[in-house]
């Protein structure tokens, strides 16, 4: 047992990381379906998700070893790291493939950035078609 969290108020303190990152979680889901657009849900799936896994590792920390909570810690570096940048990713190919309504935008960065025929319906033409014609 972890000497620094052991007690009655360790106890507390962890129950109530837990369940603050369960109810994170839980209101994560409920965004993620109820939400209307891809970009809320993007929002819902990566941030409540993110911070209610957070917590509840934070948590479970408080009540294992120490090099079970330092494996923890490196959970919650890594989804840190990754949820936001898969989040964009999914983001940008939903705008890429028309997904996203235009109309749904209210500044659109991405397009000045993006060449033309970046977007769906115009292939760039491929090294077999320069062959051939």
């Amino acid at each position: 047992m972890n000497p620094v969290a052991a007690g009655p108020v360790a106890d507390v303190i962890a129950a109530c990381l837990m369940l603050l990152g369960a109810l994170s979680c839980l209101l994560g889901a409920i965004g993620l379906v109820r939400l209307p657009d891809l970009p809320a849900r993007l929002q819902a799936a990566t941030k409540p998700q993110t911070l209610g896994l957070s917590l509840i590792l934070l948590g479970a920390a408080l009540r294992v070893e120490l090099a079970s909570a330092a494996t923890m810690v490196l959970v919650v570096l890594f989804q840190v790291i990754s949820a936001p940048v898969l989040s964009q990713l999914v983001g940008r190919a939903a705008y890429r493939s028309g997904a996203l309504p235009d109309d749904g935008l209210v500044v659109d960065e991405l397009a000045e950035h993006l060449p033309a025929d970046a977007l769906v319906g115009d292939d760039p033409p491929s090294d077999s078609d320069d062959a051939r014609g």
